[in-house]
């Protein structure tokens, strides 16, 4: 609505939920007014929502024991904390995650539902904020500009945890197939060239291998989330907070959630910089990328079938062509590429609004918060699907993996100590103008029997 003037609380009654159907109140109004770009308002954010009603309770239990917030308020505000923590409050919550107003709007929106819901806790009808109000009471000793970060940390954390979950599967389900591949020869290849015989375990042991890594390393950035700014106020000296406010909290904080949270070592470090968030991005990012690759090896390897490699049997789990009868497309192995195309842009989102924060804050923490959870979950939702409708039901097609380690030059390399690297070349490349195997053709010549290739291919793979 065009207005050459900031509507005030009185504009917006009548119009705005102050009614008991509905709690958020007037900044809340003015957001969702001025923002609502992404559709993705703040009760979507599951981990977030969370995050921010432990943080406002907190504050209330420790407001309280400092003497600066009466039972009665800080006891409301807590059990409107837990209504918000079980998801009863998430409709209300309805700032669009990519506010434009450096997270206040996001703040304020939980302000004042929690501040509805405990009026109502207290028997009184919303609105009646001289019993409760938004900023004098649920916001007592804050800023969004420690409250924002200091959630995000939390709702980062708690959606990591089933992320390296999720990867820590997969990672089991590679070796599982690791174990059941071990002896079957394959043909390894380099730039998509017929390379050295090796097995089909081998080549999943590395599958397995940076999946665990993946999950190590999103772990240790998991810990690297435990120093919160909470405290830090407006710009990082605390002030509007009583004295011992910031060790209250932070105590406070790990007695609600049973975790070792502790406060930053500088605070003004902790509102300026989000080099945390940055660090944290790209080791999602490679996550995804990482796992795209896997996905891209299995389409190459189950291409065909009777066209292209056609290795790997992978599950038939959907039709693949609304034209073709019968084909079957590796569909879960394009999804995780596709994952991975989109952890690289929300990284890329993520690592320049980490990069433009103005002076004392970051006021681009929404935007960094949007991408990193979509980041995290899809890694989470991905990983699994990944494993349980595609990893787990993969067989090798192992007459098709014989036929085309017999027919490749990958054997060549046993005669070089004997040969050279010379006539070992003429000998693939005769092979090749013949349209015979290198096998054959080195057995014809009575330089490599069949049987002496079969068991140099099997030394080559170490078995």
């Amino acid at each position: 609505m065009a207005s050459d003037r900031m509507r005030t609380e009185a504009d917006f009654l009548g119009e705005v939920c102050l009614a008991a159907d509905c709690l958020y109140g007037v900044q809340t109004a003015r957001a969702l007014e001025n923002f609502g770009f992404s559709g993705r308002p703040l009760g979507s954010q599951r981990h977030f929502v969370e995050a921010l009603a432990l943080v406002k309770a907190a504050a209330a239990r420790a407001n309280r024991r400092l003497g600066t917030l009466d039972q009665s308020r800080a006891g409301a505000i807590e059990a409107a904390c837990r209504d918000m923590r079980a998801g009863e409050l998430s409709q209300h919550l309805v700032v669009d995650m990519m506010e434009g107003s450096g997270g206040t709007s996001i703040n304020m929106n939980v302000n004042e539902v929690a501040a509805n819901r405990a009026l109502q806790h207290l028997g009184h009808d919303p609105g009646h904020y001289a019993k409760v109000h938004p900023n004098d009471h649920v916001n007592r000793s804050q800023s969004t500009n420690d409250v924002i970060p200091t959630a995000i940390k939390m709702a980062c954390r708690a959606a990591l945890g089933p992320a390296v979950d999720s990867l820590e599967r997969l990672a089991a389900g590679f070796r599982q197939k690791q174990a059941a591949f071990a002896s079957d020869l394959r043909l390894g290849r380099t730039c998509l060239q017929d390379a050295q015989p090796m097995t089909l375990g081998q080549a999943f042991s590395a599958y397995a291998e940076v999946t665990e890594r993946l999950a190590r390393e999103l772990r240790a950035r998991a810990q690297d989330l435990l120093e919160l700014p909470l405290g830090a106020t407006a710009i990082g000296t605390g002030f509007g907070a009583p004295r011992g406010y910031r060790e209250t909290v932070i105590a406070e904080l790990g007695e609600l959630t049973g975790e070792s949270w502790r406060g930053a070592a500088n605070l003004f470090d902790g509102l300026a910089n989000a080099d945390v968030y940055a660090r944290l991005s790209a080791e999602v990012r490679g996550a995804g990328l990482s796992v795209a690759k896997i996905g891209n090896d299995l389409q190459i390897l189950s291409s065909g079938p009777a066209g292209g490699i056609g290795e790997l049997k992978l599950p038939p789990v959907q039709a693949g062509s609304s034209i073709m009868p019968g084909k079957v497309n590796p569909v879960l192995p394009m999804a995780m590429c596709q994952i991975g195309f989109a952890v690289a842009g929300y990284d890329a989102v993520v690592a320049q609004a980490c990069q433009q924060g103005q002076l004392e804050i970051n006021p681009y923490e929404p935007v960094i918060a949007l991408h990193l959870f979509d980041a995290i979950r899809l890694i989470e939702t991905g990983a699994d699907r990944f494993l349980r409708y595609c990893v787990a039901g993969i067989e090798p097609d192992r007459r098709r993996m014989a036929a085309n380690l017999e027919a490749s030059s990958a054997v060549a390399t046993a005669l070089l100590p004997v040969l050279g690297y010379g006539p070992v070349s003429e000998l693939v490349r005769d092979a090749q103008a013949r349209g015979t195997s290198f096998a054959a053709l080195a057995d014809e010549r009575g330089v490599l029997s069949r049987e002496d290739a079969e068991a140099a291919a099997a030394k080559s793979a170490g078995l």
